[in-house]
């Protein structure tokens, strides 16, 4: 049972692209388990830029040149993750923090807008401060739709529009 509403039920593309950046990867990220998330990449086309936590995109740089360099990257954090003594669920708090209602398909192209925005319960009284956002660059693949990027690590909310 997921621990979030797919807001896409009746859009097929949509619903598989929001399968695969919410519950597929958190629960994967909870169980620091690469195996169940590593079918979701395209290995030779892939490129992750970290944002730095800034809205300018000349402090972005290529952090993840490779998917095995983002891949070492997401199982350390994961790891890292498993050692915090929560006071509440994890997987339950990535998801209540987690909003995935955007995404943009032109053919077999999408790019997909992920936002974190909440907290969770440490068991020393404090808490896990999640906020900021993702753009995800997705292909579609004989049928399938798989990650080709991002840009993460980007603040939240973004900035005043211009």
């Amino acid at each position: 049972m997921s621990l979030s509403t797919n807001p896409f039920p009746n859009d097929p593309d949509r619903s598989a692209i929001w399968t695969m950046l919410v519950p597929r990867d958190i629960a994967a990220y909870v169980a620091a388990d690469w195996s169940m998330v590593e079918g979701d990449f395209v290995a030779d086309d892939f490129m992750g830029i970290d944002g730095n936590k800034t809205g300018n995109p000349d402090g972005w740089t290529i952090s993840y040149p490779t998917l095995d360099a983002y891949r070492d990257e997401w199982l350390r954090q994961a790891r890292e993750g498993q050692a915090v003594k929560y006071a509440e669920d994890q997987e339950a708090g990535i998801h209540r923090a987690t909003s995935l209602t955007e995404i943009e398909i032109k053919g077999d192209r999408a790019v997909a807008h992920k936002k974190f925005d909440g907290e969770i319960r440490l068991a020393d009284g404090g808490k896990d401060i999640l906020n900021w956002q993702t753009v995800y660059f997705c292909r579609k693949v004989d049928g399938a739709w798989k990650l080709t990027g991002f840009v993460g690590y980007l603040p939240y909310p973004m900035g005043e529009p211009v």
